[in-house]
């Protein structure tokens, strides 16, 4: 016959009304508070900085590198995008100078917000200058790519008025900067 240790009955043991009802009460007060103990909510923050810039910045608080010479600038198009993979979007713009009459050539500019509250967008990388002479249509961001259309003149004696080379551009970043990738395209017909 096998031997059984003594063991004193223990008063929790045995299950009556009351013992429910605090178990109950109890369980309540665990799930009641759990939910006003919350974690904050997820914010994108690494553990290096402040919390993620959600909102993509805003083309018309930016300064543009241009020599409008006393004229202001136009942002003609703009689009967004997480271009980088850091979880916060950039926004590209085309921008030129405004001008009386014509079309002035336009720059592409990507900017970003620093992290410090109230701080201005920037100017972090130029995908088209000014210099090239070229005018640009479509801009969009699709993912991480950046497309345009851009028109330009083949030689200095091509009349200003008439460009005739036109391509479509894209850019990814790749490798701590952007690449990009032009194809000739049949001008649109009027």
């Amino acid at each position: 016959m096998p031997h059984h240790p003594v063991v004193p009955e223990l008063a929790h043991t045995r299950t009556r009304p009351v013992h429910w009802v605090a178990t109950a009460a109890a369980t309540a007060a665990v799930v009641a508070g759990a939910g006003l103990l919350q974690p904050a909510p997820a914010t994108g923050a690494d553990a290096k900085g402040p919390v993620a810039q959600t909102a993509a910045p805003d083309p018309a608080a930016a300064q543009y590198p241009l020599d409008c010479h006393g004229n202001p600038t136009t942002v003609t198009a703009s689009a967004t995008g997480d271009l980088d993979g850091d979880r916060r979007p950039e926004t590209v713009v085309a921008v030129r100078c405004e001008a009386g009459s014509g079309t002035p050539p336009h720059a592409v500019y990507v900017l970003a917000q620093d992290r410090a509250a109230g701080s201005p967008p920037r100017v972090v990388a130029t995908l088209v200058d000014t210099a090239d002479r070229q005018t640009v249509e479509d801009l969009t961001v699709r993912g991480t790519v950046v497309t345009a259309t851009l028109h330009g003149y083949s030689a200095p004696s091509v009349p200003r008025c008439c460009p005739d080379r036109h391509r479509a551009a894209s850019w990814r970043w790749t490798g701590g900067k952007f690449s990009q990738q032009l194809t000739e395209v049949a001008p649109a017909r009027v």
